[in-house]
């Protein structure tokens, strides 16, 4: 019974040691005893009547020695130190790569460049002239002459200098006019004068609004406030027309003074010259004589033709 009881303190006593070095080792000691204690806990050893699942949970709390400590430091520098000597050999391999394909790159290129500027100078026969074989004097080349018939001079005949407008006039039609009547314009005629258009303002369906139409469409210029039909003729050359009695070209106006040719006894006439023929007779166009706004046509002999006034340009 002595030595049962004897035993039964023994295991109580192992008991007690492994729970002070387990206390004592979690507040932080590192004696050798207290680590050998968690190795035994750990299943290093055999420590009796001490779960599995105890002995884990006091390998997780337990603290590591100074020594193991420091060996785990040395072991975390050497991983850094390996990472980082592994990424700076990877991008000097980058950077050579990409040197070595500029270099490559500049390479074709200068071989493609020098390819096609090479040229290669032959003697295709020994009849060629070389520098040092005579050559004849420039003298004798300079004595050549033109005997071609494509001189820009007065002798050319094929070229028409009446189609080549003299005229110094702004709107291209009134230019073409111009030249046609040249050496019948009076001397002081300015074609560039003030033409007073701003618009039809007449009346529709007047005769002063269809000679004010048919000008636009003739591209020709033509005041707006000429007033009655009577006073065109003055009206017009106040302001630098070309006004005279005779019908010249398609487009000239022409005024009747009141009542004559069966105008209106107090505002006159106006129309548009659409023909001038070879015996002097004229052909016009002409509104509100069958009606408002109705356009229609008439022709007068040379001699009634000539009683007219007309506005050229």
């Amino acid at each position: 019974m002595r030595h049962a009881a004897h035993k039964a303190a023994k295991v109580s006593n192992e008991r007690f040691s492994v729970a002070k070095a387990l206390f004592t080792s979690s507040r932080g000691s590192h004696t050798a005893k207290a680590v050998r204690m968690v190795q035994l806990a750990n299943g290093e050893g055999a420590v009796v009547g001490l779960e599995p699942a105890v002995a884990k949970k006091l390998n997780e709390v337990a603290p590591m020695s100074r020594r193991a400590m420091r060996e785990a430091a040395r072991a975390a520098g050497r991983r850094s130190a390996f990472v980082t000597s592994a990424s700076l050999a990877a991008l000097v391999g980058t950077a050579a790569t990409a040197m070595a394909v500029s270099q490559q790159n500049a390479s074709e290129m200068t071989f493609a460049d020098n390819a096609t500027t090479t040229t290669q100078m032959k003697r295709i026969s020994d009849d060629a002239a070389s520098r040092s074989e005579s050559r004849s004097s420039l003298d004798s080349l300079a004595s050549t002459s033109n005997n071609g018939d494509w001189q820009l001079g007065e002798t050319n005949s094929s070229m028409d200098t009446n189609l080549l407008s003299k005229s110094i006039a702004d709107n291209p039609n009134v230019a073409v006019l111009m030249d046609q009547d040249a050496g019948q314009l009076p001397s002081d005629f300015n074609p560039n004068h003030d033409t007073g258009d701003t618009g039809n303002d007449y009346p529709y369906g007047q005769c002063t609004w269809w000679a004010y139409t048919r000008r636009a469409q003739l591209g020709l210029p033509v005041g707006s406030h000429f007033g009655d039909a009577r006073s065109w003729g003055d009206s017009a050359r106040a302001l630098g027309y070309w006004v005279d009695n005779t019908a010249r070209h398609v487009g000239d106006i022409v005024v009747f003074a009141p009542g004559q040719l069966n105008a209106d006894s107090f505002y006159g006439h106006v129309a548009i010259v659409e023909e001038v023929h070879a015996d002097g007779s004229i052909k016009i166009s002409e509104s509100n004589v069958k009606g408002l706004g109705v356009i229609s046509d008439r022709t007068f002999t040379a001699q009634e033709a000539s009683q007219l006034t007309y506005i050229h340009y």
